[in-house]
This record gives structure tokens, sequence and C-alpha cells, in this order.
């Protein structure tokens, strides 16, 4: 089996794991459905729970990238429209399962309020950590609902609700 770049093999993996899942499968299993070995995983993630690390980050990576705009509604608005999309859905299902097999602490949400902190800075915004972490934990509950089933009107009217909140605060 030819050899992979780091990168190459993360998105076949993750790509695999978001339809198929993580929970219950072996290592083996996992590499099986992205079309690799074992012993390439193992080769560039170390573990099973370094594989389930590097899923994260990069999930979490691509996830923050969405944080563009002018304004700080236009950053929320347009966070909200990427992450609540049906076509990232699997990748949000497949975070919150990983993140469920993990044990990382802060250090899922320190990157997200970090990077919110610099685009807040970006926009002449004084950032407010306490508030920014609010918004992660509100955006990650309204996902955990999308993902339970709820009508995606009702959860992006919640989602505009916490914005407009977010925005009275001054």
């Amino acid at each position: 089996m030819p050899s992979e770049s780091r990168e190459a093999l993360l998105a076949k993996v993750m790509e695999a794991a978001a339809k198929d899942g993580l929970a219950d499968r072996s290592l083996r299993e996992i590499a099986a459905s992205a079309g690799t070995s074992h012993r390439m995983l193992i080769y560039h993630f170390g573990s099973r729970e370094g594989l389930l690390r590097a899923i994260v980050e990069a999930m979490e990576a691509q996830q923050r990238a969405a944080m563009t705009g002018d304004d700080p509604h236009e950053v929320m608005a347009s966070l909200w429209e990427r992450v609540s999309s049906p076509e990232v859905r699997p990748f949000v299902r497949l975070f919150f399962e990983v993140f469920a097999l993990t044990s990382r602490g802060d250090s899922l949400t320190s990157p997200w309020l970090d990077e919110a902190a610099a685009v807040a800075g970006r926009l002449g915004v004084e950032p407010d950590r306490a508030a920014l972490r609010l918004g992660v934990a509100v955006t990650r509950g309204l996902l955990l609902d999308l993902l339970a089933g709820a009508p995606k009107e009702e959860v992006d009217e919640a989602y505009a609700v916490f914005m407009r909140l977010y925005e009275a605060r001054g």
C-alpha cells in the first residue's frame, strides 16, 4: 500500500468516520473504512487516541476558519451558517462522538476563545472571554439540538435570538 501524507490520510479517515462513525470501531475497522491500514494510522497518529485528537483538531480548525466578516454580527452569522449546514452535519456529529470518547478538558474550547478574541481584536471590539465562552457553549448546545432532530428553522431562530441578546449586552 503506497504511503500517504498525514493530511491526505486524515481527510480520508474523517470522510469515512463522518459516514460510518467511530464509537465502537477498532483502529483496524477505521482504517479499512478509509481504505488504508491500521499500521499507517499508527505511523501517522501514534494510537487510536492520537487519531481521535487529530480528527477533532482538524474539524475545529475548519470550523474556526469560518469566522469571517467585517463586523461581529456578520462573523456570528457566517459561523452559524457554516457549522449548522446540512453538509457539515456528519462532521458535527463526529465532533460530538469524538468529544465523548476523549478527555481533553478545556483544550477543545480554548482555541475557539483564542480565535474569537483575535477576530474581535481585528474588528476593533474588546474581547470578553466569558461572553466568548458563552457563545461557544450556546453554539454547541444548538448544534446538539439539531443533531437530536430539532427543526432547523427553530434552531436558527434560537441562534438569532442569542445574537440579538449578545449584541444588546453593549
